[in-house]
C-alpha cells in the first residue's frame, strides 16, 4: 500500500488558500444583499453576461456555471424575471428552451457590483493569486 503523506506546510498552503477564495466571497456575498440581491442571484447575472461567446445565454448553460441543478437554475431565473433584471423567452426551435437576456436593470445592478468587484480585487487579489501560487508550489515540492 502507498501513503501519500502532506506535509504540514501543504496543510497551511491549502488553508490559506481557502481562506482567501472564502474572504472574497464573503465580500461577494455581501455586497449582492446590500444591492437587493441574493448572493447566488448575483452569481447567475454574471454568469448570464459573461457566458463565453460559443454558449447559448439558455437556463440550462446557467445552471451548469453557476453550479445549481436544473430546476433550481428555472426557479432563479423566473424569480429574477419577476423582479425584472432578466427576460426570458422560450426558444422557436425547441419549446423546452429557454432564453435568458439582462434588462438595463440587470445590467445596472450588475455594473455596479462587477465595479465592486474589481476594485475588491484589486486590494485582495494579490494575497489570493499569492496563496494559490504557494499551494500549487507546495505540491510541486512533493
Amino acid at each position: 500500500m502507498y501513503i501519500v503523506i502532506i506535509r504540514p506546510a501543504e496543510y497551511r498552503a491549502l488553508a490559506e488558500f481557502r481562506y482567501q477564495i472564502r474572504r472574497f466571497l464573503h465580500f461577494s456575498e455581501e455586497s449582492a444583499r446590500q444591492a437587493g440581491l441574493e448572493p447566488v442571484q448575483h452569481q447567475f447575472l454574471l454568469a448570464l453576461k459573461g457566458l463565453p461567446g460559443e454558449m447559448s445565454p439558455r437556463v440550462a448553460e446557467l445552471a451548469t456555471r453557476v453550479q445549481i441543478r436544473h430546476h433550481s437554475a428555472v426557479e432563479l431565473s423566473n424569480r429574477l424575471a419577476r423582479q425584472g433584471y432578466i427576460t426570458r423567452r422560450r426558444s422557436r426551435k425547441d419549446k423546452r428552451e429557454v432564453w435568458l437576456a439582462l434588462t438595463r436593470k440587470g445590467e445596472r445592478v450588475l455594473r455596479t457590483l462587477s465595479l465592486e468587484h474589481q476594485a475588491e480585487l484589486q486590494v485582495t487579489g494579490p494575497a489570493l493569486v499569492g496563496a494559490l501560487t504557494k499551494a500549487i508550489e507546495q505540491t510541486k515540492e512533493q
